[in-house]
């Protein structure tokens, strides 16, 4: 894989951050929600954030 050029490495620290925000968020709301499909809805969102940050951390290796 090639070199990250200057704006590249931005963008995808950009998107790092922005799904790491929203897997806070989401376990958050999980948390404070009662209805367990409502709860289940923002935990599955919360994974899936998790997960893509991971593969955007790929990226950085």
């Amino acid at each position: 894989m090639s070199q990250l050029n200057q704006v590249e490495l931005q963008n995808l620290r950009h998107l790092i951050g922005a799904h790491d925000t929203a897997c806070q968020k989401l376990q958050a709301y999980a948390e404070q929600a009662t209805d367990p499909e409502i709860k289940q809805f923002f935990q599955n969102g919360a994974q899936d954030a998790m997960k893509t940050k991971q593969q955007l951390l790929g990226f950085l290796k």
